[in-house]
């Protein structure tokens, strides 16, 4: 179902802006394998991912999704495999790699004595973001989030969800041209979560690649061009939703129907059985 990465073909991806313009190949995994002792937690994942498409990366809790991502951005050292970002092998040509992505884990590290403002700066440092454009690209992305105000306050103060926003915001200083995130929507409310998905799909639009893991599965079907699905460290659909229809013979309408048919609802079943007995 999903591209296959043995040759060197491409497939073109749903979205049909980027199939348009051949949009490249932006985030590659080419059996991507990761054992910690005798716990394979990502069996020989094969994954591509192109400029302009988000796309949803989906699994229970346990299935290797954080672990994936560690290693596509460089932050765990595959067994086998290679991740390749932007043409750049992550563990070749790291700060190559490094320089056109952002990422945002689940639990964002942030300097809570920096106000929002200064941890903004701080980002541009990193990513040597000219001077000359950095104090537009600061107060644009305040503004943005909706952080203007809070912009001089230290973040120790900020909600969970206005940590999640500048985190976000700090991803995108530097204008990426791929993006990794891990549960983006946890602890946002309503409208927040309506403001990243808003955001997220706008910068597909001017040619992002947005990588996404969620636990969301109406998130996920509501805002992806295309998901996989991850179980027990091994890839086990990816495609359209169509695609993964008619991988679920066709009996399922919505993600979350399809995702619990392919990882397997016995043990729901067994559950509701048991709570009906009683």
């Amino acid at each position: 179902m999903g591209p296959s990465t043995e040759s060197g073909d491409t497939e073109k991806p749903p979205n049909q802006e980027a199939a348009e313009t051949d949009a490249p190949i932006m985030i590659e995994c080419r059996n991507l394998t990761k054992k910690f002792g005798e716990l394979v937690a990502v069996n020989d994942l094969c994954l591509s991912v192109y400029a302009g498409e988000l796309f949803g990366f989906l699994g229970p809790n346990g299935a290797g999704k954080t672990t994936t991502i560690k290693m596509m951005t460089g932050l765990l050292r595959p067994t086998t495999g290679t991740a390749v970002i932007g043409g750049h092998d992550i563990q070749v040509e790291p700060i190559p790699a490094k320089r056109i992505f952002g990422y945002i884990p689940d639990n964002p590290f942030l300097y809570e004595k920096l106000t929002g403002r200064e941890f903004l700066h701080f980002m541009a440092d990193l990513y040597s973001v000219q001077t000359g454009e950095r104090a537009r690209r600061v107060d644009d992305l305040l503004r943005l989030f909706e952080l203007y105000e809070k912009g001089n306050d230290l973040i120790q103060g900020y909600s969970r969800g206005m940590r999640q926003k500048i985190a976000l915001a700090g991803a995108l200083i530097h204008s990426p041209k791929v993006i990794f995130l891990d549960e983006p929507t946890v602890g946002l409310d309503p409208k927040s979560a309506r403001l990243m998905k808003d955001i997220l799909r706008e910068l597909c639009r001017r040619g992002t690649a947005v990588f996404v893991s969620t636990h969301i599965l109406e998130i996920a079907e509501r805002m992806c061009d295309r998901v996989a699905i991850i179980n027990k460290g091994s890839l086990i659909a990816s495609g359209t939703l169509d695609e993964l229809r008619e991988l679920a013979a066709g009996s399922s309408s919505s993600l979350e129907d399809i995702f619990l048919e392919l990882t397997g609802a016995s043990e729901e079943e067994d559950l509701f059985r048991y709570l009906g007995e009683i």
